[in-house]
C-alpha cells in the first residue's frame, strides 16, 4: 500500500512540472507568422494578438503570437479616428505549439452615443493636440491618447473613440531587436 502511495504521488509531482506549455513567438504584419518555439511559464497559454487597420480603403494586419496568461484570452476592442478605424484580438489556445483562431471583430455601429472625443493621428511625434473632435459611436465610448515609441524608428501618437476592453486590452509586445515603448491614456471625457 506505501509503495502505491509512493507511485502515485510521483506520477503526481511529474505531471505538475510539465504544465508548461510551448508556443511559437513570431510577429508579421500579415495574417499568419512563424518563429521559434519557446516555453511559457506556468498558467500561459499560446495566443495571438491580431491588428486591422482601416484607413481610407487601405488594410493594414499585423499579428504577434507569443506566451499569454490564461486569464488574457479573448479580448476584442476597436478604436476610431478621423483617420480610420483599428480593431485589436487576443485568441488563445492551450497545447504545445497549437496556433490560436484569429480574433474575430464586433461589428462596428454607426449609432452615436453622444461622446465626444479629440481626434488626431501623428506619424513623426509622440504627441498630437487637436481641435479636431469625431463622435463617438456604438460601444466606442471612451476617448483614448495612444504614444508608441520603438527604438530606430519614429514615434506615433493617436487620438480617438475606444471601447472599453482597449483600456484593459493586454499588450503583446514582441522584441527582438528593437524596444516597444507603448504609452495608454483612456478617459470618460475628452
Amino acid at each position: 500500500m506505501t509503495s502505491l502511495v509512493g507511485i502515485l504521488s510521483l506520477i503526481s509531482a511529474l505531471t505538475a512540472t510539465s504544465s508548461a506549455i510551448s508556443c511559437m513567438q513570431c510577429a508579421s504584419v500579415s495574417s499568419t507568422c512563424s518563429g521559434d518555439s519557446i516555453t511559457c511559464v506556468d498558467g500561459s497559454v499560446c495566443g495571438s494578438s491580431y491588428t486591422q487597420t482601416f484607413i481610407d480603403v487601405m488594410r493594414i494586419e499585423s499579428l504577434i503570437r507569443t506566451c499569454v496568461p490564461l486569464s488574457n484570452c479573448t479580448y476584442n476592442s476597436t478604436v476610431s479616428t478621423k483617420q480610420g478605424i483599428i480593431g485589436v484580438g487576443l485568441s488563445c489556445c492551450s497545447t504545445d505549439d497549437c496556433t490560436p483562431t484569429l480574433p474575430t471583430f464586433p461589428i462596428k455601429s454607426s449609432i452615436p452615443n453622444g461622446v465626444i472625443c479629440p481626434s488626431c493621428v501623428s506619424e513623426e511625434s509622440a504627441w498630437c493636440y487637436t481641435s479636431d473632435t469625431i463622435q463617438c459611436t456604438g460601444d466606442e465610448n471612451i476617448c483614448f491618447l495612444q504614444t508608441t515609441e520603438i527604438t530606430g524608428f519614429v514615434s506615433t501618437a493617436m487620438r480617438g473613440c475606444a471601447t472599453k476592453s482597449y483600456c484593459d486590452l493586454p499588450r503583446l509586445l514582441y522584441n527582438s531587436r528593437s524596444t516597444i515603448k507603448a504609452t495608454y491614456t483612456c478617459t470618460s471625457t475628452a
